[in-house]
């Protein structure tokens, strides 16, 4: 990207509360950022050239402390719940004011105008203001960048407000602690203060797109990654973080619609953003090679560690944060599709990081199995350090999305329905965890079976395969898979203690019919017929 050859227009600005005009870096390049993050302290290179920079206290996003201001606009249609926390408008007027008060005593600002949706007709201008020139490189990376001739009047639509060094006083900002971040539909602005997590500004605007985009454009906003074949066959994948989105989407026998955030419209699935947000525990060249490689100038790397004496990334240490990442715009994955647009999807892939080595590493869903996962949203995280912790961490987020979803679950659930059952996508579970055992006893599935069972999926080879029925969970698994060992594909058959498998496989059935007691009555029999059986 060039240096604009034009300014950005400070009057509003002004009228927004910001004064210091005069300090103000609009648009620098992804060089300019990087020079301006090393020259304040707060960034090294590393050995391949990108940034690597450290977010602070927060490594992750703050769930807990993400607000949406309750007024006349999103009183009646938020899902009010444990992620949808409503704050009072006056709390946003109060936030707003200290985050421009301490902005204006900033020696620097870094602005950037952009914008998210591939496809035209809904692209959404964004202008963000930043305290930090990384998190503006970031933004860089993440979101669509305009061409220069598009900023002479360009006008946002929203903004978002970053300020990571100011800590709040909760008892003033209505607020639960010294950082947040507040989304508010009737200004069209997110605020974020008190946390360096780049992640925050990411997920806000998703959040909003998944508001916006169902009720007034009738699109169904989604958490999935996207790839297309050499024919145009789209495929979708749908999965909590560490789950294997990022990772299954970049094949190098696909072009690459996007990593994270899409659309589905009538005519075509596009993307969100303009780069990747990828996980960086354990990665290594062979197994994850387009994500390795796009770890270079402009990208940026959080809170990685290195090896004694150098500047190598020790992509093994999680001392820091198991949660490191990487960002980089979606150009630097070589068969990236330009525009971030494919056609209708064929197959959706639902990924699950089964900890407990029960569910089948593929299997094939009914439409109402289908609604079931999706609305489930089921992974399984493993057990962590803490004393006496020995057991996997069973998560069910609804729609693979929970956190960021404002309107109610179902009515994403439902437009999905609608499409899968218009357009007769195949839809299968992959399970990216465990198997022979659960954590702790059996091992992690290999990579490079999950993608030859995808591939084969995607080519058709699986379609009239024998299956083979799970008598608990109802799951059709096939017998064979072109480049996968056949005793692998039924999970009990791995497990050298088949009571030991039956017994754990109750114990998630059970967890499974526990956390849809919440959804059950505003479903079809049909979704609530794809139950497991206990």
């Amino acid at each position: 990207m060039s240096v604009p050859t034009i300014s950005i227009p400070t009057d509003n600005l002004v009228k927004m509360g910001l004064k210091n005009t005069e300090s103000i870096h609009y648009q620098s390049t992804p060089e300019e950022l990087i020079q301006d993050t090393l020259r304040i302290g707060e960034g090294v290179l590393t050995d391949t050239g990108a940034l690597a920079i450290r977010t602070g206290e927060f490594t992750g996003r703050a769930p807990k402390d993400k607000f949406i201001v309750k007024d006349e606009t999103t009183k009646d249609t938020v899902d009010w719940n444990n992620f949808n926390l409503p704050i009072e408008e006056k709390y946003y007027h109060v936030i707003y004011k200290k985050i421009f008060e301490y902005l204006n005593k900033q020696p620097e600002i870094w602005i950037r105008d952009c914008y998210a949706c591939a496809d035209p007709k809904y692209r959404l201008n964004i202008r963000v203001i930043n305290e930090k020139p990384w998190t503006n490189l970031f933004v860089y990376n993440m979101f669509l960048r305009p061409e220069e001739e598009e900023l002479e009047d360009f006008k946002p639509e929203w903004q978002v407000i970053s300020a990571p060094g100011l800590k709040l006083n909760a008892d003033e900002c209505g607020t639960r602690q010294g950082n947040a971040s507040v989304v508010s539909f009737k200004n069209k602005t997110i605020l974020i203060a008190g946390t360096g997590y780049t992640g925050e500004t990411k997920k806000g605007i998703f959040t909003i797109l998944n508001y916006v985009l169902p009720q007034e454009k009738n699109i169904l906003s989604m958490h999935c990654s996207a790839n297309m074949g050499k024919d145009g066959n789209t495929a979708l994948f749908f999965g909590l973080s560490g789950t294997g989105k990022t990772t299954l989407s970049a094949d190098p026998d696909r072009k690459l619609i996007g990593d994270d955030e899409h659309g589905w419209t009538e005519e075509n699935i596009f993307n969100f953003e303009g780069g990747c947000y990828a996980k960086l525990i354990d990665l290594t060249e062979e197994k994850e090679p387009e994500i390795f490689q796009a770890i270079k100038p402009g990208a940026i790397v959080e809170n990685v560690s290195f090896f004694e004496g150098s500047n190598k990334i020790n992509f093994n240490d999680d001392s820091i944060t198991e949660n490191t990442r990487v960002s980089y715009p979606i150009h630097f994955i070589g068969n990236a599709s330009e525009p971030s647009i494919g056609g209708s999807p064929k197959n959706l892939f639902f990924l699950t990081c089964d900890a407990f080595g029960v569910l089948p590493p593929i299997s094939k869903l009914t439409p109402g199995q289908a609604m079931y996962q999706f609305i489930s949203g089921y992974t399984a995280k493993v057990a962590g350090t803490e004393a006496g912790v020995t057991e996997p961490n069973p998560t069910f987020s609804a729609c693979f999305g929970a956190p960021f979803l404002p309107l109610h679950p179902g009515k994403y659930a439902k437009m999905l329905g609608e499409k899968m059952q218009k357009q007769k996508v195949n839809v299968w579970l992959i399970n990216t965890g465990w198997t022979g055992g659960p954590y702790g006893e059996g091992s992690r599935m290999k990579l490079s079976y999950t993608r030859a069972m995808i591939t084969a999926a995607l080519d058709g080879k699986l379609n009239n395969v024998e299956m083979e029925h799970d008598p608990i969970f109802g799951l059709s698994i096939p017998k064979q898979v072109p480049g996968t060992p056949s005793e692998i594909l039924n999970p009990r058959n791995t497990w050298s203690d088949k009571k030991a498998y039956d017994e754990k496989a109750k114990y998630l059935a059970a967890l499974f019919i526990k956390n849809f007691e919440d959804y059950a009555s505003g479903v079809s029999k049909d979704i609530r017929d794809a139950a497991p059986k206990i």
